[in-house]
């Protein structure tokens, strides 16, 4: 039976046009391949601005910070902006491609709810507290996450809804932000698991405070209308702790959910809270799951019967593993290693995190290497205010490339040396940058910094820098756009319809995109689709390119 279409933004994409999307992609992204691979900190060692075409270096080098932003990263120039000279063919075109071949990242209507410094109307009151939600949700809450927490919890309720399903598993809960906010606020039944026993305890720790915060307020209301409080409070969610592994079955992701509570407190008595049954139907979703995490929850998803929904929010795209790069940097270490890479449930090769459908499995050019995806993890949007504010930190990035290259020329084998951020940088000198980065390397910091004759000249270049940054910034929802187009084929493949969706403000929580996949729901002979549309039953939708 033919596969239904899939909504996002005002799009409507089959999957075979799909299919053709992330070929399209894989041509774009190999063509410029040298520009997403290329390392900021290398520019003046490995001359990146001389690998751009003439003309693209005419157009650039002469722009300021606002012409950069307007110009280069806006989506939609207009305001009486102008060029200042005329742009080459091929660097408008290249502009354009990067736009058209990637997802839409603002919500519906959601930029005609945020102020010129791209706030959403939450916080037009008050920049740290969401007007949308309760004090007791926004206690020891960032406003990002109270922003997060806030629409993907109506979300999950919603989807909730749509399978008759009241459980949830939050997987990768942190501190329980979203847990709380589900089970209190929303009144689910919500189980958390999380691998980090400080998380853990934290969380625990926050629920017993908003329980007792909300008794008080329960008792306070009653004392004023003089009418005692109907029912028992919402049940606490309950935390489990657990390190969900990639390799593992669906059936052991079961079991862990029938572990027992992962902390408790005996001071207390019995934890009251109330979880989610695993014998029973229950949501999935995880709130910015890091690297395989987030892959690893779409494959349980499709392949376990309890189950019925998933709401999916990725980051930490370096993290992901691949055939290529099966151990990037940052990779937490499985407790017991499976030679090979793991097998899938079908016994059909090694697992790893991208790509996940055999569409893209099978096209030239799918690679994407580790830098790429941290390439995808940028904030655009975030980076184009500073553009336009012309803010000094902006020449960290002249300050880092300029120091590789004088540590190149005195100790060639030191390269890409890690150095943590350095604090306030735009306030020092180099040289005072220099003997912090130097000193964190362990290398002497008594250096000279005036044996090299062109310092002067390569600091003078720090537009051509940022510039150059902007370029790679304009590849980066483009590389996103091509891993989660991945996972919506091999949901496709796995024979489940899904949605991708801008749910966050892309200003503020830059990992703003939601995968929704709801499992076919049997209504009066018809199934529904992710978001509750009907749909015909979807198909298999493999297969491998031509």
């Amino acid at each position: 039976m033919a596969n239904p279409g899939i909504v996002f933004g005002s799009l409507r994409l089959s999957v075979e046009q799909q299919k053709h999307f992330a070929a399209k992609l894989c041509c774009f992204l190999s063509t410029y391949r040298h520009i997403i691979d290329s390392h900021i900190i290398e520019f003046f060692s490995d001359s990146l601005w001389e690998t751009l075409p003439p003309g693209w270096q005419e157009a650039l080098c002469e722009l300021s910070g606002p012409q950069l932003a307007d110009l280069l990263l806006d989506s939609a120039p207009g305001g009486g902006r102008s060029y200042p000279s005329v742009w080459p063919l091929s660097l408008l075109a290249f502009k354009a491609t990067a736009r058209a071949l990637a997802f839409p990242r603002m919500p519906r209507g959601g930029a005609a709810q945020e102020t010129g410094s791209g706030k959403p109307a939450e916080f037009w009151e008050n920049s740290c507290r969401s007007s949308t939600l309760k004090h007791v949700f926004r206690k020891h809450v960032k406003p990002k996450k109270q922003h997060e927490v806030r629409k993907l919890g109506a979300l999950v309720k919603r989807m909730c809804d749509l399978t008759s399903c009241q459980n949830v598993v939050d997987v990768g809960s942190g501190q329980g932000h979203l847990t709380r906010f589900l089970s209190l606020g929303l009144g689910l039944s919500v189980t958390g698991v999380e691998a980090n026993p400080a998380l853990l305890s934290m969380a625990t720790k926050l629920d017993r405070e908003l329980r007792s915060v909300a008794l008080k307020e329960r008792a306070r209301a009653g004392a004023k209308t003089g009418v005692a409080p109907d029912g028992p409070c919402d049940p606490l969610p309950r935390h489990v702790a657990g390190w969900v592994n990639p390799w593992a079955s669906w059936e052991e992701f079961v079991t862990l959910l029938q572990q027992p509570m992962g902390i408790s407190d005996s001071r207390d008595g019995p934890p009251e809270s109330h979880g989610t049954n695993s014998q029973e139907g229950f949501v999935l979703t995880g709130l910015h799951a890091c690297g395989d995490l987030s892959a690893t929850l779409l494959r349980h998803f499709a392949r376990c019967p309890q189950a019925v929904a998933i709401t999916s929010v990725a980051c930490c795209y370096m993290k992901l593993t691949t055939l290529s790069n099966p151990a990037p940097p940052g990779l937490q270490a499985p407790p017991l290693p499976r030679p090979g890479g793991g097998d899938c449930a079908e016994g059909a090769g090694p697992v790893f995190g991208y790509p996940m459908s055999s569409w893209v499995q099978g096209l030239p050019g799918h690679e994407l290497s580790c830098k790429a995806r941290e390439a995808a993890c940028h904030a655009l949007e975030s980076y184009a205010e500073r553009l336009r504010g012309e803010r000094g930190e902006l020449q960290s990035h002249c300050y880092r490339a300029v120091l590789e290259t004088l540590v190149r020329r005195a100790q060639p084998s030191l390269k890409r040396a890690g150095i943590q951020t350095i604090k306030k940088a735009h306030l020092l000198s180099f040289a005072e940058y220099a003997r912090l980065g130097l000193q964190r390397l362990e290398l002497p910091t008594d250096w000279p910094l005036d044996w090299v004759p062109s310092l002067e000249a390569l600091l003078a270049q720090q537009g051509r820098v940022v510039a150059y940054f902007c370029l790679v910034l304009l590849l980066a929802p483009a590389v996103e756009s091509l891993v989660l187009l991945d996972r919506m084929l091999y949901l496709s493949q796995e024979g489940l319809d899904c949605e991708l969706l801008p749910l966050f403000s892309p200003t503020l929580s830059p990992r703003n995109l939601v995968l929704v996949a709801v499992k076919a729901q049997q209504t009066n002979g018809a199934s529904r689709t992710a978001l509750g549309r009907p749909s015909s039953l979807p198909g298999s939708g493999s297969g491998s390119p031509r």
